[in-house]
């Protein structure tokens, strides 16, 4: 089983095909495909290649299912004896895809 780790989003992940992960959000419609051409690493059981720093002419390509947003977190500011409570609220946009093919 092959797999590879990916850039997008400023975060890294490892991911093999047929996998479902929820990434930064896209600027793509739902159904539609999208390749990820910043590849750090594949692998594919003893064999690994390491890119310096992108492996060249690796690809991870992926199905667009949902977009969403994340549970809400609350964000607290709190002085102790001032009379000072600030909260806030925050929920994170996400893109749910699924990885259809690893090309190295």
């Amino acid at each position: 089983m092959s797999y590879a780790v990916i850039k997008t989003g400023g975060k890294q992940y490892r991911v093999m095909a047929g996998e479902i992960l929820r990434v930064e959000l896209l600027t793509a419609e739902v159904d539609s495909t999208v390749q990820f051409d910043q590849v750090l690493l594949v692998g594919e059981g003893e064999s690994v290649t390491v890119g310096a720093p992108l492996v060249a002419g690796a690809t991870v390509s992926a199905k667009i299912r949902a977009h969403g947003r994340a549970d809400k977190i609350r964000i607290v500011k709190f002085r102790r004896r001032k009379h000072y409570k600030r909260t806030q609220g925050h929920r994170q946009h996400y893109t749910e895809i699924e990885i259809t093919g690893i090309n190295a």
